[in-house]
C-alpha cells in the first residue's frame, strides 16, 4: 500500500522539487485512458531518471512495472517487477527509476475530458508533465 504522507514529507518532496526544477528536465509522455468510468494515466521513467509528482488528493490504484524507488509514507521503499497498489490521497511522489518503468494511476471517474480527471486527482495540475508544453500526450476516450 502507499499511504497517506505526513505533512513534513509533502513538504521534504516539495523541497526537492525545487531543486530538481534547477537542473535539465527530460521531456515526457503520458498516455490517458478514459473508458468505462475510469481514468488511466501512464508515465515511462527512463532509467536513472527522478520524478517528483503533483499532491494527490483522492485514494487510486497504482501499478508499478519496473524497478524503482519511491519516498512512500515517510521512508523509501523499493519496488520491483510488477506490483499492484493501493495508493491513498495525500501523497506527493519522489521516484529514482533504476530501470525504464512504467507507472500507470487509475481510478473511478464520471469526467469527460482528461482535463477534468487531472482536476479530479490534483490541484497542482500546473505541474503534471501533461501539461507541459513539448510533453507528448496520448488520449484514448471511448465516452463509456
Amino acid at each position: 500500500m502507499i499511504p497517506t504522507m505526513s505533512d513534513n514529507s509533502v513538504s521534504r518532496v516539495v523541497a526537492l522539487e525545487d531543486e530538481l526544477s534547477e537542473l535539465p528536465q527530460i521531456e515526457t509522455s503520458t498516455d490517458h485512458v478514459l473508458h468505462a468510468g475510469m481514468y488511466a494515466r501512464t508515465i515511462t521513467m527512463p532509467a536513472n531518471s527522478v520524478l517528483t509528482g503533483a499532491l494527490i488528493k483522492i485514494d487510486t490504484v497504482v501499478i508499478v512495472s519496473g524497478d524503482i524507488t519511491m519516498f512512500v509514507g515517510d521512508a523509501p521503499f523499493k519496488f520491483s517487477g510488477y506490483n499492484v497498489l493501493p495508493a491513498m490521497a495525500g501523497r506527493k511522489s519522489a521516484i529514482l527509476a533504476h530501470t525504464e518503468t512504467h507507472i500507470t494511476m487509475l481510478f473511478a471517474t464520471s469526467v469527460a475530458t482528461v482535463e477534468e480527471a487531472e482536476e479530479e486527482f490534483t490541484s497542482e495540475t500546473e505541474k503534471l508533465g501533461s501539461r507541459k508544453f513539448g510533453n507528448a500526450n496520448t488520449i484514448i476516450t471511448t465516452g463509456g
